[in-house]
């Protein structure tokens, strides 16, 4: 157990002093900082559901679930989930649509999603593919607890939606560098613009 506590060169402990944080919520427009600690910086285009009363859907919005891939994956091979690598920033917004708003089969939203990066689209993605309809992700998340109003559940990374699926951006670069502008969009939830310093 000592060795799982030590400190790596960054001042981290790693192994068993894990911390899950909360991260901060931005808005459309509101700039991302990139952590100090990390230069492998991604995106994470998402959609959002919002819990209204009786743990029913009361909306949907877009998600940026910012990631620290580098600290993450360095969280990750002590067999728990991401602590530093997800707590810094999730972008959401820009409005909240209603579901009878949407176009929705079998509880999945028939969407096409995109994300751009310095005005270049880099990935485009159908909602609808994802695993779980989100029926299914609310009854999982509820099992066990009680969802408020308010409550906010992720879809999870869409099929190409992040730079570690898809690789290199534009220039070569991998990563997101202070100076770019990252935007995610979808019909009838609007486009969530996040710059980053």
């Amino acid at each position: 157990m000592e060795a799982a506590r030590r400190r790596d060169s960054s001042g981290l402990v790693r192994g068993a002093d894990v911390l899950l944080l909360q991260p901060g919520v931005c808005g459309p427009g509101e700039s991302v900082t990139r952590p100090q600690a990390t230069r492998e910086l991604d995106f994470e285009l998402e959609i959002a559901a919002v819990i209204g009363a009786g743990g029913a859907i009361a909306g949907f919005a877009l998600l940026n679930d910012f990631s620290a891939r580098d600290v993450q994956r360095a969280e990750m091979t002590v067999g728990l989930g991401p602590a530093k690598g997800k707590d810094f920033a999730t972008a959401l917004g820009p409005w909240l649509v209603t579901p009878d708003e949407l176009p929705v089969t079998d509880g999945r939203l028939q969407l096409e999603a995109t994300v751009t990066v310095n005005g270049t689209e880099l990935s485009r993605s159908d909602a609808a593919a994802q695993h779980f309809s989100w029926p299914e992700l609310v009854a999982h998340a509820a099992r066990d607890t009680h969802l408020r109003p308010g409550d906010v559940l992720g879809s999870g990374t869409l099929n190409g939606g992040c730079l570690l699926e898809l690789g290199p951006i534009v220039d070569g670069r991998r990563w997101l560098e202070p100076g770019d502008i990252i935007t995610i969009a979808a019909p009838g939830l609007g486009e969530l613009t996040t710059p980053i310093v």
